[in-house]
């Protein structure tokens, strides 16, 4: 493992975020503050709690959640694009890194700022309502694996992409939608039986329920299938970039 290839793209991607860090900042805590008056004061009047958590607190771990997969796709998928765009990319193809490499690198610095950002968002969050997070470290576990399945998968569609139009489609029409559907802003225990089984076809769906397990105790399904469904994506996706890589797909063109 080429450890020194790995701290130069880590740490060109990470000086890349902390130049736009007020960019970087404003916009989520902006957007947190938005749902907040949204969903929390406006919904929240109709909703008063699910399974005794008040609806402003139950948010929180959807609004996380809908970030870190917001963050990690882009900064990955962008963080890889730059380079073909810019024709640099054969430069960190011929040197001497392999793939885990350049994926440890860009994916790395990807999920950091992810995590940093949901971070951000919980503090944020303690301002508008009293939540307490009943299983901290799972907590931290599920964020940092999400990050990093995601990450994996926007570095997949960087590799993929060929213009910025591209580059952003899969994020807004699939994986946004998927998020809203996956029970971010309600419980899927509250749709009717039929849509309830629908709902729990989503992958995100797992991943939100088991990342508010962490914070309250419960959860729409088992937490094993949370992290199953994690580990299976992250899996997956590794599996495909090695594939890229060592195939040359996308790369040589």
């Amino acid at each position: 493992m080429n450890w020194r290839g790995v701290r130069a793209i880590f740490g060109h991607e990470m000086t890349r975020f902390f130049r736009t860090l007020t960019q970087s900042i404003a916009s989520p805590v902006i957007s947190t503050v938005l749902y907040f008056v949204v969903f929390g004061a406006a919904i929240g009047h109709r909703i008063q709690s699910v399974d005794g958590v008040p609806y402003a607190a139950f948010i929180v771990p959807g609004l996380m959640m809908l970030t870190v997969l917001q963050q990690s796709v882009a900064n990955a998928s962008f963080g890889i694009y730059f380079p073909q765009f810019s024709g640099t990319i054969y430069e960190i193809l011929a040197s001497p890194t392999g793939w885990a490499e350049v994926t440890l690198g860009y994916v790395g610095a990807a999920a950091a700022k992810a995590v940093f950002v949901a971070l951000l968002i919980l503090l944020t969050s303690f301002f508008f309502v009293d939540i307490r997070v009943a299983h901290p470290l799972w907590m931290i576990a599920f964020l940092v694996l999400t990050a990093v399945s995601f990450s994996l998968l926007g570095f997949i569609i960087g590799l993929w992409a060929r213009n910025f139009e591209q580059l952003q489609i899969i994020p807004m029409m699939v994986i946004t939608p998927l998020v809203f559907l996956g029970g971010a802003f309600y419980s899927a225990s509250m749709l009717p039986p039929l849509w309830e089984n629908v709902a729990k076809l989503n992958p995100v769906l797992y991943l939100i329920s088991g990342f508010r397990w962490s914070f309250f105790g419960f959860a729409d399904v088992p937490v094993g299938l949370s992290l199953a469904a994690v580990a299976l994506m992250l899996v997956i996706c590794l599996g495909v970039i090695r594939w890229i890589f060592l195939s040359g797909w996308r790369l040589r063109a």
